[in-house]
């Protein structure tokens, strides 16, 4: 049987020494494209798997999520299909709480874990009904007016126009039906703060010095609360540093599937910063 999500599974066919795969999760309201310049790094030696999430991309809108563990079953059936016991997961925004929501399901799997421009707490009562009203919004009038009024806090104002177009592409081209299904699971999502603490792999966390969604404050607290961590900020990028600066992003996100690699299955060990975060 077909797996049930749309995917892009690329990488190299046979290797002697296989490193470790990497699993790309995208944000809200994307889909696996926004993942185009990591797969085009990152697939010349390892396995490099992006899914669309149900109800984004090329993935069936239907039965729509009502849960937002979903994602991450949808997620782990997905590996399973494809033979991935273990691997790195790396998720951006939404796509890093569905990361946090996987290692909270299935740690064991988990050998790394990359939270891009995210943050663990649970919704407010306020961001509760926001998510609803969007949800509501975007059933009435489609996706071009949100994308059009968010599109420079997703992306800097200064950003390449061909990122701009991309990243307005995806927005513009998601279904309103698995977005709002989306943003109504999300709003009733767990608190994933007591989850970081517990974490026993090693962890990235990256963010855009212009993030406005997601500080660098929040950036710097699951920095503080992962035992094993390193912290990656990213100038002159906002909400989507992989698209903004992939080269940055990707030298990061190298060094530190290198460290994965070269590591044993269940080696902890708290990093030492090698230098210091950037000053704001």
């Amino acid at each position: 049987m077909a797996p049930f999500l749309a995917y892009e599974d690329k990488g190299p066919v046979t290797s002697r020494q296989p490193l470790v795969p990497l699993v790309l999760v995208h944000g809200h309201p994307f889909d696996r494209t926004m993942w185009a310049p990591q797969l085009g790094t990152f697939s010349a030696a390892r396995r490099v798997i992006a899914p669309d999430l149900r109800g984004y991309g090329a993935s069936p809108t239907t039965p729509a999520v009502t849960d937002f563990s979903r994602f991450a079953r949808d997620i782990e059936a997905l590996l399973d299909e494809l033979g991935v016991e273990s691997f790195v997961l790396a998720g951006l925004s939404m796509g890093g709480q569905i990361a946090m929501d996987c290692y909270r399901l299935f740690p064991g799997r988990v050998r790394g874990l990359v939270l891009a421009d995210t943050f663990p707490a649970a919704e407010t009562p306020e961001g509760v009904r926001t998510r609803d009203a969007m949800a509501d919004r975007l059933l009435r009038e489609g996706m071009r007016g949100y994308a059009d009024e968010v599109l420079e806090r997703m992306v800097a104002p200064y950003a390449p126009a061909e990122v701009k177009a991309h990243v307005h592409r995806m927005m513009t081209a998601t279904s309103p039906e698995g977005a709002a299904a989306a943003l109504r699971a999300r709003a009733r999502r767990p608190d994933y703060a007591a989850l970081l603490a517990r974490v026993t792999v090693p962890a990235l966390v990256v963010v855009g010095t212009d993030d406005t969604y997601t500080p660098v404050s929040d950036a710097r607290a699951m920095h503080a609360a992962l035992p094993d961590s390193a912290l990656h900020v990213i100038e002159g990028a906002a909400h989507m540093p992989n698209l903004e600066r992939p080269a940055e992003f990707d030298r990061a996100l190298g060094e530190f599937l290198a460290r994965v690699d070269a590591a044993r299955p269940g080696d902890v060990g708290r990093q030492q910063p090698s230098a210091a975060p950037p000053r704001l």
